[in-house]
Order: C-alpha cells, then structure tokens, then sequence
C-alpha cells in the first residue's frame, strides 16, 4: 500500500479518540478560536473581510468577527484570522500551523450542515492536523514552499472530507484535487508580507473547494505524494515511512504547541527566557546592554532579520530585534506592536550554533549583556507553550485575557463554550 494510500485510508478508518488526546483537541480548538477572534478584529483582517464579501454574499457559515458568507469564503476569512497575528498553535518538529488551516475548513463545512457532533468534529480535526503535520515530520531539508499551506491543504481537506461522510474513493479524490490547488512559498516570510496568512487563507478555501468537487464527481490525481510530479518531487522531498510507521498509534495533535506571544515560534525561546529575567528582577531596558541569541539556523532564518524603524506590523512580528525590547519594556507582547526601544533594538543579535538539522528550534542559548559588565546565559531546551514546557496557568490566562480584550464584539461563545460555537452554529 502507497503512502498516500495508507493515509487515505487513516482519514477513512473509524476512529475512537483516546480521552488525553481528545483533550488536547478541545484545548487547542479553544486556543484557535481565541486567536482568530482576536485576528479577526485586527487592522489587517479588515481589508480581506471586505475583499471576500465582494466575492458574493451568503449564509452559509459564519465568520470569527461576526456576519456569515459562503462557507469557501468563510474559511477564507477566518484562516487568516487565525493566523495573522502570528498567534495560532504550530506543530514544532514538522514546522506546520495545522490548526490554522484544519480548523477554519472545518467550522466552515460544519456550518454549512447545519452543525456537527462534538466527537465528529474533534476527531475530523485530530485526523486533519495529524496528517498535516505528518507531511511536516516527514520532511527533509529547509523549506522553499511555505509548508502550512502545502501540507495544510492536504490534511484539511481529508478532515473535511470526512465530517462530510465521503467515501474511500472520494476522498482520493479530494486529496488528488487539493494537491493540484496547492500553493505558498517562503518568499513572502522572507519579506514579512501579508501574503503569508493568506497562504494560509487560500489553503483553507482550497481544501473545502476540492471535497465538493470531489463530492460532485471530479477526479483528482491519485499518486500526489510519489508520482513523477507529486509531493515529493516538487514541493520539498519528504521520507514519508517516518510519518506513517506510526500512523494512527500516535497522535500528532498531542505534539502540537501553543504560542504565548504573537509573533514568529523562532522568537518563542528568547522571549520567554527574558521574561523569566524579568520577573525575577535581572533585567530592565536600562542595565541591559545588548542581547544574544546562539540558535539553529532556522531560527536565524525565520526571526533574525534586522531592526528597520517604522516597519509594518508583518515585519516586527518576524523581528527578534523589535520583540526582546518590547519584552523587556512590558513584560508581555501586544499584537499591536506600536514602539519598541530602538536603541536596544539594534543591539540584539541571533548567532549560528553547530545543529544541522534545518527544521529545529531548539536548544537555544539566550546570553542578556549588563552594562556593568555581566553576562547571564540562560539555556532554553524546549520552546514555552509546547508540550515539553507547558505555560503554566498564570501565562496561559495572560493570553486568553488579551485575546478576549481584543476580540472585542465577537460572539461570547468563542471563550466561555469553544467547542458549542465550532459545532452548534444555531
């Protein structure tokens, strides 16, 4: 049996979510959906909002900032939401926001059947983010193609596919069609432009596009992951028997982080290790002098890009040199990023350390210059929020908090009932 065989028939199989496991969906749908309520009230979501509304009108599913429209446009909407402030849960070692892409889809077809089950979403949704992030896992070498959309839409459209009861043969077809509607590159994190979330954006209407034309009887190519011009060949090369030796014994949702800070997971390590300095009275913007980071080359590559003055928004949330100081200053980061101390902030450096695997993002060591001549180090083994350093209840009610406050006007069940605003749009 192919790979792409195999997983097919995962997405297909009857599945019963262990209790952990289940859990840990509902605590990253929760996180998801606060993220996007609070992308969706955001100055950058507003101009999409208004594009896709010019796209047609409808009721068919809702959007995370309130008013309904056609479900493809409404995962549209709401996958960008989710991650445009760069807020939204990431798999580390596969380097995929699965939740982003797998969540919008699924509210969106939920909607438009009128709603769902709690265990038929919940186990969509596992079944989705762990193919997604499978074909993250099983990858080998840096990333060309922005890999949360391109495994992104492979993954979401089978969880779609299965909250909408297709069958064995449909679904390959779905997959074959979602292949085919592929796209995202690293060129836009490489000029932090607001085209990264769209990628995400897109993948998310993608996926929903290629189950209902699967639904209606297109075919799609069925080798998408092996074949001559599949997966493999053109978007990055992939070992896909480290993904599925395990498919289905482990659940990739379960490794799944979330993030405290909305900015970049390459600048999750040095921030939070600043505000443990911080909190313990170490540091403050006067007696620092200026702020290193020795880190894999994928941290180097995502967040250590220069301080630029008067840079939008999309750029400083990809700046470790703009986020240490506002860290410093405030003790949290606010997605709003107005000001940063500029002074440190071109003080703050991110030095290659010897790891030559190019999808890590750890260990790190932070080293905090004093101006009286001290240097403390501190060694960040896994990044905060992730499952080998869960935030601790204090910093995770931080963020919901924010998220709530700048959500402003979206619908109450977003934070107080998660799972009944995903599964009851009534």
């Amino acid at each position: 049996m192919s790979a792409i065989d195999r997983i097919i028939e995962f997405a297909h199989a009857s599945h019963e979510l262990p209790p952990a496991v289940r859990g840990d969906a509902m605590r990253l749908l929760a996180d998801t959906l606060a993220v996007g309520a609070a992308g969706a009230a955001s100055r950058e979501a507003a101009p999409v909002l208004r594009a896709a509304g010019a796209w047609g009108t409808g009721t068919e599913a809702r959007t995370l900032a309130g008013g309904t429209l056609p479900a493809p446009s409404a995962a549209f909407v709401n996958a960008f939401a989710i991650h445009c402030l760069e807020w939204d849960a990431v798999h580390e070692p596969a380097v995929v926001h699965a939740l982003s892409v797998v969540t919008a889809a699924l509210l969106a077809a939920s909607d438009r059947r009128g709603g769902s089950t709690a265990d038929e979403f919940l186990t969509a949704l596992a079944v989705g983010v762990d193919i997604a992030s499978g074909l993250g896992l099983a990858a080998q070498g840096a990333m060309r193609f922005f890999r949360p959309a391109t495994a992104g839409i492979i993954g979401a459209a089978l969880a779609v596919a299965r909250l909408q009861g297709l069958d064995r043969a449909q679904m390959a077809n779905a997959a074959g069609l979602a292949y085919s509607f592929l796209a995202g590159t690293m060129q836009a994190h490489v000029e932090a432009s607001t085209a990264l979330p769209l990628q995400i954006a897109n993948a998310a209407r993608g996926a929903l596009c290629a189950v209902d034309l699967a639904a209606a009887g297109i075919d799609g190519p069925h080798d998408v992951l092996t074949g001559p011009f599949g997966y493999a060949a053109l978007i990055e090369p992939v070992e896909l028997e480290r993904y599925t030796a395990s498919l289905g014994a482990v659940w990739r949702i379960s490794e799944v982080s979330i993030k405290p800070y909305p900015s970049g997971r390459a600048s999750h390590g040095a921030l939070g290790a600043l505000a443990d300095l911080r909190d313990k009275g170490l540091v403050t913007p006067d007696n620092v002098e200026a702020i290193e980071l020795l880190a894999p080359p994928l941290i180097q590559r995502l967040v250590g890009r220069p301080f630029r003055p008067g840079a939008p928004q999309s750029y400083n949330r990809l700046c470790l040199a703009f986020l240490a100081p506002l860290m410093l200053r405030d003790g949290l980061i606010d997605p709003r990023l107005d000001t940063t101390i500029d002074e440190l902030a071109g003080k703050v450096r991110v030095t290659l350390d010897d790891n030559p695997d190019h999808n890590a993002l750890s260990p790190q060591v932070l080293v905090v210059h004093l101006r009286d001549g001290q240097a403390l180090r501190r060694a960040v083994a896994a990044n905060p929020g992730s499952p080998q350093a869960p935030l601790n209840p204090a910093r995770a009610q931080t963020k919901l908090d924010l998220c709530r406050t700048l959500a402003g006007a979206a619908a109450a069940r977003i934070f107080t009932d998660p799972l009944a605003f995903a599964t009851e749009p009534k």
